[in-house]
């Protein structure tokens, strides 16, 4: 997966933002507000850090050696996934369960709102 198409597919999903609050460099997804996914998009190997449930994070750190407990994070909670060594499809697929966890934490009314949306 490039950098412009981790990007773009970040940006796909409803109310999501990019923010910069760390560097210039640290690109930010946020939905309503709520971190789901922070990558360097020039880093070398492009690496993004994504939310987990607990259980799978350690499943997914078992089973393949380009994701592990996640940088700067809480490593029960986020698993810094390197793009390079992942089929892109799999990669897609922890940016959207990291999406919908934070999704499934907010409050009620604005998961109701994100539905409308």
């Amino acid at each position: 997966m490039t950098p412009k198409q981790l990007r773009a597919f970040c940006l796909e999903f409803n109310a999501v933002t990019e923010e910069f609050p760390f560097n210039p460099e640290t690109s930010v997804f946020k939905v309503l507000g709520k971190i789901f996914a922070l990558t360097s998009l020039d880093g070398k190997p492009l690496t993004v850090n994504l939310k987990c449930d607990p259980d799978e994070a350690v499943r997914l750190r078992e089973e393949h050696p380009a994701i592990v407990p996640g940088y700067h994070m809480n490593k029960r909670h986020w698993n810094t996934v390197n793009t390079a060594e992942l089929p892109d499809r799999l990669v897609r697929e922890l940016i959207e369960d990291s999406y919908d966890l934070v999704v499934a934490g907010l409050p009620k009314a604005e998961r109701l709102r994100l539905d409308r949306a």
